[in-house]
């Protein structure tokens, strides 16, 4: 069932646009009404719908005002935008704005409804993986440098903005390279590939999870101090070693990992050298015998 989400606030458009659903040639359809641009932005950000129908005008604003603050918010939700209006100029502002398609209410079908319907939500798809390949480590599946590099830039202001803390956690897998030289490359990639997932596992949905290396990984911690942030690294440490890892046909051979701890702006002014503080935690936790790890100032316990 492909849930969409219609925001207009003319009771009558809506019983339109469901009668021409009930006149689609395929497809399973479950729609759902918003008649105020508040209400529609809650709904939209929620994420439980393929495909939105959104209006031009809604009470005092507009549906170009909502597509950009839901965009701004990180909504990713296919929108087709509608209009009475048949102006290029609307048209070409729509799309400028983030849907997907436009299309006028004096002439819309049950046809082109059902069509616009199918090229949005294909034409999402095709954006999503894109934006994938763009942001995400394609090993693991976490944050990739580059990305992490922006989001951590991101949170660094956000914080600064706000007055908030900003912790980076850096875990680094305990003598990768012998894995490698052991057990071949597959081996590696598996390794790394469960160690991401279960480091990954470890954080909140606010917080983010990068590849940033080869078997480095970071953890952008928002509004965390440095105990708790540590604590988030020592259950990292706990879930990469808790374990054996399994390599392929019946093998599984013990890994660990070693963890440096940083807070902005205790241990640093700005999202480089935070980097650096956590980074020479990190080593100072190699140095002392790894499978722990320590705060920027070396004082954490194993």
């Amino acid at each position: 069932m492909t849930r969409v989400l219609v925001i207009d606030d003319d009771r009558l458009q809506f019983r339109l646009v469901q009668q021409h659903f009930k006149n689609f040639q395929r497809g399973s359809y479950e729609l759902d009404w918003s008649e105020t641009y508040e209400d529609g932005m809650r709904r939209l950000l929620t994420g439980d719908y393929a495909v939105c129908l959104l209006d031009f005008r809604l009470g005092d604003k507009d549906g170009l005002q909502l597509i950009r603050e839901a965009a701004a918010a990180g909504s990713r939700t296919p929108i087709v935008f509608l209009t009475a209006e048949s102006s290029d100029n609307i048209d070409i502002q729509a799309m400028e704005a983030g849907a997907l398609d436009y299309l006028v209410k004096g002439e819309i079908s049950p046809r082109s409804l059902e069509r616009s319907l199918r090229y949005a939500l294909k034409l999402g798809e095709t954006l999503e993986a894109l934006r994938r390949l763009a942001t995400r480590d394609e090993l693991t599946g976490l944050l990739n440098r580059r990305e992490y590099d922006r989001v951590l830039a991101e949170e660094e202001d956000r914080a600064e903005r706000f007055g908030n803390t900003l912790a980076l956690v850096i875990v680094d897998l305990d003598r990768f390279k012998s894995i490698n030289d052991l057990h071949g490359h597959p081996a590696g990639d598996a390794v790394l590939r469960e160690a991401g997932r279960r480091i990954g596992g470890v954080i909140r949905t606010v917080d983010r999870a990068a590849r940033i290396g080869g078997e480095e990984f970071a953890l952008i911690l928002v509004q965390t101090d440095r105990a708790a942030a540590l604590e988030v690294a020592r259950r990292a440490i706990i879930a990469v070693s808790n374990e054996p890892i399994r390599i392929g046909q019946g093998h599984a051979i013990s890994v660990t990992a070693s963890a440096g701890v940083a807070e902005l702006p205790a241990d640093a002014r700005e999202a480089g050298k935070l980097f650096a503080a956590a980074d020479k935690a990190l080593y100072m936790a190699k140095a002392q015998g790894r499978n722990r790890a320590l705060l920027a100032d070396a004082q954490g316990a194993p």
